[in-house]
């Protein structure tokens, strides 16, 4: 109605039906106006679940870019393969053989101590305060040899096995190799920290650890690492499982290295495997 004369101006009969029917047609146009927007405007992109269609193809191309980067890298190791077997004089391979990885269930792997293992680890923690306790009586205990130095440390050895490739720093070979029973824990000689826990191409998974007095234990060629980078770690603890990871390696061992003050020490002289 108009509101100077009430005349009226429109008028409508309101009943269910019409209720129905306004209502049905307002939903119809909300869905059919709702699947335009998904469908062809940028604005389905603000919508959770739904992404950019150029997205899809960036990844399309990454991945074909990808794989023939792997073809190509496939590729120049099958040729410096071949080259060194020709070197050696053996047989040109059309493929690379596959490397057999030690790593497997570590979960059936014990690492509980063993009453021999607490018992040792008993007489290293004895000997060590004795003779850490003689030396801050008799003063600066670095003043002697390095050797007689070293001679005073009572170390925890990393495992129990056969050293098949002794230290030789002419060849600057800085360590021993040990073989040993595969999935044998490797344990840490000394009280430490972890200052490199990581995989590396030519040494697979390393962990290397600093002790006091200027001294690191190097552990290399491991199936798998038990602890991280900046863990404390005690003499005997496992740090890693023995393995054949990384291109330097023939077969499941541990090439251990011992450092002091920067340079490489034979372990054999101080240590028993």
């Amino acid at each position: 109605m108009n509101d100077q004369t009430y005349e009226e101006r429109l008028s409508f009969r309101l009943s269910r039906l019409n209720v129905f029917v306004a209502a049905g047609s307002l939903a119809i146009i909300l869905v059919f106006l709702t699947i335009y927007i998904i469908a062809f405007t940028p604005l389905r992109e603000y919508i959770p679940g739904y992404m950019d269609v150029g997205l899809s193809r960036q990844l399309y191309e990454l991945e074909q870019r990808a794989d023939s980067l792997e073809r190509a890298f496939y590729s120049k190791d099958l040729y410096i393969s071949n080259l060194k077997r020709i070197m050696e004089g053996k047989e040109i391979l059309d493929r690379i053989p596959d490397i057999t990885d030690t790593a497997r269930d570590y979960g059936r792997i014990v690492l509980s101590p063993s009453e021999e293992d607490s018992l040792l680890r008993l007489e290293v923690e004895t000997a060590r305060d004795q003779y850490h306790s003689r030396f801050l009586e008799s003063g600066d205990g670095m003043r002697s040899s390095e050797r007689d130095y070293l001679s005073t440390y009572l170390f925890f050895p990393p495992l129990k096995g056969i050293v098949v490739n002794p230290f030789n720093a002419a060849s600057q070979h800085f360590g021993v190799d040990i073989v040993t029973q595969r999935n044998e824990p490797v344990k840490a000689i000394l009280d430490g920290q972890v200052v490199f826990a990581d995989w590396t191409l030519q040494t697979g998974y390393v962990i290397g650890i600093a002790h006091p007095h200027n001294l690191i234990s190097i552990y290399k060629h491991n199936a798998t690492l038990l602890r991280s980078q900046g863990s404390y770690v005690k003499a005997g603890d496992p740090i890693s499982i023995v393995g054949n990871s990384g291109e330097l390696t023939t077969g499941p061992h541990l090439h251990f290295e011992l450092w002091h003050n920067a340079v490489p020490v034979n372990p054999e002289d101080y240590i028993v495997f």
